[in-house]
């Protein structure tokens, strides 16, 4: 398939997971405009990605017993996996993957603490399946089902979360003993940042979510996927005296919020949330970040950038569809200069390649280990910080996974990669511009140009044979896929 335009192809990488050779021939005529307008407004176009799992045109789901991705975490793994590779909303699996690493939430801490099935469906049960189960979505859909809209929305539910109300230890925030965790990271990690709060902000916030905690549905038992745990207001634990911060917090500016009784205090955590959310601090931490994830890493933000994105933020209610707009229109993404200087998380390598080399066949369960080894195990970010991005996603150990991945996704797309280069593999050039055009590496020096070129030549007298595309083919792929040019998005 010919290459797509540059501008085009930076926006496939960046705002979804790459191309694959349907995507190619569907945007071939799209301008940039009208790309972003379908990445960002992607509600027109079904979220159906749930329902063709199964089919033989897709990637495969391995399967040891009955696939069950709302009870079992490994199965649930395979299920993002699957969206990321055949969604017809790539950003919102994206944006997805973004807040998870944003409020990060390890799923072993949840299972230590509720059981296995109890934690998987705390991460990843999407209702309205053809099942459903009972209790509330899981994080991982609330991220997806909130993608875009308002960050003050956001943060709310995910202070009710049933996942975070056990990973930040809220269940044990009473009157009497106000914890801490959740109160200090929600300004650190989730909002402020490190130098825009003080310890009494902290004890402050502590107070104001005392109360907020869980309760277990009707005859709940641990390995019963149709019980479930839910948020729970208990105003007998929550502490009724005025709480007073470092910046403004309840309505008309004041920075007390006023006393309240037992049966009025689930206000003060939201009249929290609400002024953390709305804090310009906030704002341009949160345009920091999207700089790294959809702009640059290798240079710092633009202060220009920041303070544009943050007033697009504020202005619109903290709704985050149109601060990607901007972010994707902007002159800053669209710089040239900006191409391939991304690195690529484990996920979106993954989910990448195999939409850019081929799924036929391809089973999903094979991957978790690989992804594991890379460094990013889906449901299990290290610590409340998330996963280190940037060049901490490479070491001798993560590169030699990425290239052992590469060779395990090629070879198992060495016959449909003969098929679909047929025609480009009269010669040697002839396939090597096809596969240069197929898998889509940051631009090429001489010397690895050379060293490809090397690799065909060394298949002796070129035929073009099915056996010699096949094994050619997939050594490329494997070569492609694995070089350090491919680690860059």
């Amino acid at each position: 398939m010919p290459r797509l335009s540059p501008e085009i192809d930076h926006l496939l990488r960046r705002a979804g997971f790459g191309a694959s050779a349907a995507d190619a021939d569907q945007f071939r005529a799209t301008s940039a405009d009208a790309l972003v307008s379908h990445f960002v407004d992607y509600e027109g176009r079904p979220d159906d990605v749930d329902a063709r799992i199964g089919r033989p045109d897709h990637a495969r789901i391995s399967l040891d017993d009955a696939f069950s991705p709302d009870t079992d975490i490994d199965d649930a793994r395979q299920r993002w996996l699957f969206r990321m590779i055949h969604t017809r909303r790539p950003l919102q699996e994206k944006m997805a993957m973004f807040w998870h690493n944003h409020f990060a939430t390890a799923y072993r801490k949840i299972a230590a603490a509720a059981g296995e099935l109890q934690a998987a469906k705390m991460m990843a049960y999407t209702p309205g399946q053809a099942r459903p189960l009972r209790g509330p979505q899981g994080q991982i859909e609330l991220f997806r089902q909130q993608a875009l809209d308002r960050f003050s929305d956001l943060l709310v539910q995910v202070a009710q979360d049933p996942a975070m109300l056990i990973w930040l230890d809220g269940r044990s925030n009473v009157k009497s003993r106000p914890q801490e965790n959740w109160g200090r990271e929600v300004m650190e990690l989730f909002t402020l940042g490190v130098d825009f709060y003080t310890e009494s902000d902290v004890r402050a916030a502590s107070r104001a979510f005392t109360g907020w905690n869980l309760r277990r549905s009707q005859g709940f038992r641990d390995d019963d996927p149709q019980s479930y745990y839910e948020f729970f207001y208990d105003a007998e634990q929550h502490d009724t005296d005025a709480k007073t911060f470092s910046f403004p917090v309840a309505p008309g500016g004041s920075h007390t919020i006023p006393a309240r009784g037992p049966s009025s205090g689930l206000q003060d955590g939201l009249d929290v949330l609400m002024a953390l959310a709305t804090h310009p601090e906030t704002a341009r931490r949160l345009a920091r970040k999207f700089w790294g994830f959809f702009v640059c890493e290798t240079r710092d933000p633009d202060p220009a950038f920041v303070e544009s994105t943050a007033s697009v933020y504020l202005r619109n209610g903290t709704a985050i569809r149109p601060v990607i707009r901007h972010i994707l229109t902007s002159s800053w993404f669209t710089d040239a200069a900006v191409r391939h200087t991304r690195y690529s998380w484990p996920a979106e390598f993954v989910a990448r390649a195999i939409r850019e080399v081929g799924w036929q066949n391809f089973e999903l369960g094979d991957v978790l280990t690989p992804l594991a080894s890379m460094g990013m195990p889906l449901f299990e970010p290290p610590n409340v910080g998330g996963w280190e991005t940037g060049p901490a996603w490479y070491s001798t150990a993560t590169m030699l996974a990425r290239t052992n991945f590469a060779a395990t996704l090629a070879a198992s797309q060495r016959e449909f990669l003969a098929v679909s280069l047929g025609a480009d593999g009269g010669t040697r050039d002839a396939l090597l511009g096809a596969m240069l055009d197929r898998v889509t590496t940051a631009p090429l020096d001489r010397a690895p140009r050379e060293a490809l070129q090397a690799y065909l030549q060394a298949a002796g007298s070129w035929t073009g044979s099915p056996s010699q595309l096949g094994t050619r083919a997939a050594g490329l792929a494997r070569l492609l896929v694995g070089a350090s040019e491919y680690q860059l998005v």
